[in-house]
């Protein structure tokens, strides 16, 4: 089993595919590197989009029966990405998925360029109500790649990070390779996900990612990560690698 956590494939709700047929094609590159189980996170609460609960399980219905007309060995589940905002832990119970309906784990957005300074309030009230917070694409944060540290101390308090698999392949540039494999190496990661878009725009990259930290930093590690996130599918917690501190990179 292969779970990505993180993609943009529910076609017509966000910036993903247009089409069912372009979100057809984009399952089948799932598929092509080895996905078994894929959760849909359509972008919530960016300021451009606002997702509608039931029209994503709509989606996510309508998409099913067609890869099993077609005998496509893949499933949707439901999810989304939530831009962390002040009014998040209003929002949680009512209008916010969490990942393959966990019950649990939240996949959070940051801005790109800064960590809000309310980020660990709400994530420690978060955890209060039973919510296991998951910072999505987190090395795409410019503060976060200024002072790493404050995301090794998101990570002690309890948050999860999920890095993206065009990161670790160097497809958004070696700098960003370098930091990614880097958090990896202190134990600050604990998922790699696609955040896919699109078949020419990013794509599936997951299985080219897991052959590049089995390269680089071992088998044990691409075990972990694969682990963890079936760990999240069936919404139960689980023991992590235990973080290190780092310094500026």
């Amino acid at each position: 089993m292969l779970v990505d956590l993180h993609n943009h494939i529910l076609p017509g709700l966000d910036d993903g595919p247009d089409t069912e047929l372009e979100a057809l094609l984009l399952i089948q590159n799932a598929v092509h590197n080895g996905v078994t189980h894929i959760v849909a996170t359509p972008h919530h609460r960016n300021g451009v989009f606002n997702q509608d609960i039931n029209e994503i399980k709509d989606s996510i219905h309508t998409l099913n029966l067609l890869l099993q007309e077609r005998e496509i060995l893949v499933t949707i589940l439901p999810g989304m990405e939530v831009r962390l905002h002040a009014d998040l832990l209003d929002e949680l119970a009512s209008t916010t998925l969490t990942i393959a309906g966990s019950h649990k784990y939240v996949l959070i957005e940051f801005p790109t360029h800064h960590i809000p300074q309310f980020t660990e309030s709400i994530f420690y009230e978060m955890q209060l109500k039973g919510y296991i917070p998951v910072i999505a694409h987190a090395e795409k944060n410019e503060e976060i790649r200024r002072h790493p540290k404050k995301l090794f101390n998101l990570v002690t308090k309890g948050a999860l990070v999920q890095v993206t698999a065009a990161s670790v392949t160097g497809a958004n540039g070696k700098d960003l390779q370098r930091f990614v494999l880097k958090l990896c190496q202190h134990n600050i990661v604990h998922f790699i996900a696609s955040d896919a878009h699109g078949v020419h725009i990013r794509p599936f990259l997951i299985k080219q990612a897991y052959q590049v930290i089995e390269h680089k930093l071992g088998k044990n590690f691409v075990n972990y990560f694969q682990q963890n996130a079936n760990h999240v599918l069936n919404g139960v917690e689980f023991q992590v690698f235990q973080p290190a501190l780092i310094g500026k990179i």
